[in-house]
């Protein structure tokens, strides 16, 4: 698809994921996620283009006046967003698939020096929460959901929401669109798995020591009862 199509389509999705988007001319001009898209766009054409000084200088380019630093040799799809995109990094073998969110301070980083595939694969409709690390050759499945400021170092599967350091697969998502169509951003209502088994073990504890309660009342009427039988001169 044509870069500036594929541009195109990045301006458009905004809309649909930002309440905070007013208007067309407004995304275009003030929305430095928007920009370092449109640099990748063309920087990606040279680079595939075998121009890859050029490509290396446009997107240097890129990363000065918008703080988001993409490598053009990265593969990434239609209708990306980057909200607010200060300090998100995408490495070079990094894949994007189509309609992935990705939150400021983002990384989507290599952990080895070999050549080849060192970065993560991200499926559609992925979304990343803001400060997320995402390490190494993994893929993180379709429609799965990263946690702010988590760290993730292994696959994720499909549907799935992964938080934490070292990031844990806590649960499967719902379905994330809403009634209108529109993609669910609810990326703080992020589940506490240490908090989930903190209360069952309180809940546990509340029902063991009713339970001893029950005992002890128990034990002292038999033993009372024990007491008058032994007692009882009448």
């Amino acid at each position: 698809m044509n870069p500036l199509a594929c541009w195109a389509e990045d301006v458009a999705c905004v809309r649909g994921r930002d309440p905070a988007a007013r208007g067309t001319a407004e995304i275009i001009l003030t929305y430095p996620g928007v920009h370092a898209l449109f640099y990748y766009r063309l920087a990606h054409a040279l680079w595939r283009r075998d121009m890859r000084f050029p490509a290396r200088l446009l997107s240097w380019f890129g990363r000065l006046v918008t703080n988001i630093d993409i490598h053009p040799g990265a593969a990434i799809g239609r209708r990306c967003f980057i909200d607010h995109g200060a300090g998100v990094v995408i490495g070079e073998t990094s894949l994007v698939g189509d309609d992935v969110t990705l939150y400021h301070g983002v990384t989507l980083g290599g952990v080895s020096w070999s050549p080849g595939k060192r970065h993560p694969t991200l499926g559609d409709g992925v979304l990343v929460g803001a400060g997320a690390k995402i390490l190494g050759p993994i893929t993180v499945g379709a429609g799965a959901r990263v946690g702010a400021n988590s760290v993730v170092v292994e696959d994720v599967p499909e549907s799935m929401t992964v938080v934490g350091i070292p990031g844990r697969i806590v649960r499967e998502l719902r379905d994330r669109r809403l009634a209108d169509g529109r993609l669910d951003l609810e990326h703080h209502l992020i589940p506490d798995p240490v908090g989930e088994v903190l209360t069952l073990m309180l809940d546990r504890i509340a029902f063991l020591e009713t339970q001893v309660a029950h005992l002890r009342g128990a034990q002292r009427l038999r033993s009372a009862s024990a007491w008058r039988q032994t007692h009882d001169y009448t």
